[in-house]
């Protein structure tokens, strides 16, 4: 394989030059966007693109490449330039189009719209956390797969981040937590440029970071010429990777927009170049007066994809060697990387009848996501400290730790934010598929990173017990109410909350067949009953016809057409047969709708077999009624905060008993006696655009 080219200093120089100014022209022709750190990070991406990371442009999807990520996401021209230098499927023409509609150029970065982009990020600080779950995949596969002499899993990961991103309390969980575990393949290279959006960082930002970061376990060096001193950064990377038990943050001392007549200011950090300033800074850089000027030196040096295809050339030979003396292994590791299914895994899942003893949903999900986990060894995650709240441990892995990489199990401690956005990364690693858990109310704490889950299209399982006021008496503050409207507003967000065992199956059942969708799995802290008439395999309608009660009893040979539907979720569902069962003279269709974002992709047909025209509909469900009118002519939830008092206090308080419910549905029985109650789906469609991405 041939070395990489070596430059002299002046067309090194000219090199970067050429990576600052292209940073700087995307934003110009955009009309928008943030020419300051383009300009000043460039070295740094030249180090790492030119001449330290191992990838290959012509396959992204290499699965020992260096993982990069650029956590100041708003820099992301920086990265379109060195994706396009180095041969990735990204042409000068896609730069042109910077931040246009449809362009592979978007305003951040995002891992579905550009080649070479592994994780989405600009909201600060989640790259660097997305970069801690990289570095915990990598160590766990290398320490599941690797075997003397058969190293397969060897990547480093490589961060570029700013001032903002170690602003954000995110990273100082993902960091401290990153530092406890020893991640020696984490290489972070910090942006020191002193600038944020208000103005220099004395305003607001004066703490000395080398030394939190050594606070953390990291080892810490500082670059004091980041400007010039290409060779400086480049040997500090060296030597981080010499260091194999902490990661490493390299403190690099850069101005922001250098070049610029308003360099080294915030004016220079997110709106484009005057045009008398571009051409000013192409001359000081010894560049043809002409936007996207790339000189021959420029693109012969950056252009890796001859050097990329010849190191993976190399690996697959080892790979090959690794699989003729370890063929279950590297079957195994082929299976993971293409995300294909062990064969009859569904099987594995715990199945219930009526008569088997009644648990709290969380209990019902611990045995569910063990019989996952039985199944699929690549399954990987834990809880934010509340292991025995949330009942996530594995009974056949030990801890993820520093000395332990092998094992499955994540202490995560106290940090729901980084939780999640630690799980974004190591689903974005790829061969693995993360969960985490943590309180209902508590994803409200991670919900940045949530979001950018269903964004990025993550098959994240956020398992999330104490799903309701009747947790109890923790109160208020622990007790869901709008966290579950919120989740089922957000796009390509898939809420889950199961009735009972059959339901918990076929909830993890779901979520886990569909990787590109991003899941939350609530659970209760109470016990419920099995259900006649529930079924895993139902789950995936999001929504079915459960059983019908008849004059106070349950009948399952029931076809005719019911007085009153009730449709309700989760422990509510206990409720409404209850409530049913107090209806004298009555047929109430009893409808469990376990996800209603799946329920709402349903053709119309399913729709109106399952809620039939002219009968009236209650909802129940112990959370706020939002979004409850496209499914019910009347609504029972709970539109204000909880209480801090035992369960049996809280149903009586806000009616969450047999006697309100059956009550409410009297009345709505009630209300279109003589008359019938207008069909829920014969309405005009709705301007709603759903097509596209998601």
């Amino acid at each position: 394989m041939a070395p990489r080219k070596q430059l002299t200093p002046e067309e090194e120089t000219l090199c970067v030059n050429t990576v600052r100014m292209l940073g700087a022209d995307q934003p110009t022709a955009g009309k928008s966007g943030h020419p300051g750190a383009p300009m000043g990070c460039a070295p740094m991406a030249h180090t790492l693109f030119g001449k330290v990371m191992n990838f290959n442009p012509s396959n992204p999807h290499w699965t020992n490449r260096d993982r990069f990520v650029l956590s100041n996401g708003h820099a992301c021209a920086l990265q379109y330039s060195m994706l396009h230098l180095t041969g990735y499927d990204l042409p000068i023409e896609e730069l042109k189009t910077f931040r246009q509609w449809g362009s592979k150029c978007p305003g951040h970065p995002e891992n579905f719209a550009t080649p070479g982009v592994e994780v989405s990020t600009g909201p600060l600080g989640q790259g660097l956390s997305n970069a801690v779950g990289l570095a915990i995949g990598e160590a766990h596969l290398a320490a599941t797969f690797n075997k003397p002499g058969h190293k397969i899993v060897d990547h480093y990961t490589y961060v570029i981040c700013g001032d903002g991103c170690l602003q954000e309390g995110v990273t100082s969980e993902a960091s401290s937590l990153a530092g406890h575990l020893g991640l020696g393949k984490l290489i972070v290279l910090y942006d020191d440029n002193l600038i944020t959006i208000d103005g220099h960082t004395d305003i607001s930002f004066t703490e000395d970071v080398a030394k939190r970061y050594e606070a953390y376990g990291w080892h810490v060096q500082i670059v004091a010429d980041g400007n010039y001193d290409f060779e400086a950064i480049h040997q500090a990377v060296l030597r981080a990777k010499q260091i194999t038990d902490k990661p490493s943050l390299i403190k690099i001392r850069t101005i922001i927009g250098l070049g610029s007549k308003i360099e080294n200011t915030h004016g220079v950090h997110g709106a484009p170049l005057k045009p008398d300033d571009s051409e000013a800074i192409r001359a000081k850089y010894g560049l043809k007066n002409e936007a996207f000027y790339v000189p021959d030196i420029a693109r012969e040096y950056y252009d890796q994809r001859v050097i990329g295809a010849a190191k993976e050339a190399e690996w697959n030979a080892k790979f090959q060697a690794y699989a003729a003396a370890f063929p279950a292994d590297a079957a195994e590791y082929n299976r993971r990387f293409k995300g294909q299914y062990p064969a009859n895994w569904k099987a594995a899942f715990p199945k219930y009848t009526p008569q088997d003893k009644g648990l709290a949903t969380r209990q019902f999900s611990e045995k569910a996501l063990n019989a996952a986990a039985s199944v699929f060894p690549e399954l990987i995650g834990g809880s934010a400290d509340l292991t025995s709240s949330n009942l996530t441990q594995l009974t056949m892995s030990g801890d993820f730790q520093k000395n332990t990489p092998i094992g499955r199990y994540i202490r995560f401690g106290v940090r729901e934010h980084a939780m999640a956005a630690i799980s974004n990364g190591l689903f974005a690693h790829g061969g693995l598929r993360p969960f985490c858990a943590t309180f209902y109310n508590f994803i409200g704490y991670a919900l940045g990173a949530v979001r950018v889950s269903a964004l990025s299209q993550f098959g994240v399982l956020y398992i999330a017990t104490h799903d309701s006021i009747f947790l109890g008496e923790d109160g208020p503050t622990h007790q869901p109410i709008e966290m579950t409207a919120s989740l089922r507003a957000m796009p390509n967000m898939y809420l889950y909350r199961p009735a009972d065992g059959n339901e918990v199956s076929g909830a993890y059942i779901t979520a886990l067949e569909n990787p590109s969708q991003t899941s939350v799995l609530t659970f209760t802290r109470q016990a419920v009953p099995n259900l006649h008439g529930s079924s895993a395999e139902a789950v995936a309608k999001g929504g079915y016809v459960l059983q019908h009660i008849v004059n106070g009893a349950l009948d399952m040979a029931f076809a005719g057409k019911p007085d009153l539907t009730i449709v309700a979720t989760g422990s509510e569902v206990g409720l409404a047969i209850d409530a049913a069962k107090l209806l004298k003279n009555v047929a109430v269709r009893i409808v469990s709708m376990p996800c209603r974002d799946i329920f709402d992709k349903q053709p119309a047909s399913y729709k109106k077999d399952v809620f039939i025209s002219g009968v009236p509909t209650l909802s129940v469900e112990a959370a706020a009624t939002f979004g409850w009118r496209d499914y019910s002519h009347a609504q029972f939830g709970l539109d204000r905060f909880g209480a801090s008092a035992s369960i049996a206090q809280l149903m009586e308080h806000f009616g969450f008993n047999d006697k309100t419910v059956a009550a409410e549905a009297q009345k709505l029985l009630d209300y279109y006696r003589g008359r019938q109650a207008p069909c829920l789906f014969d309405v005009p469609d709705r301007h709603v655009v759903k097509e596209g991405h998601h």
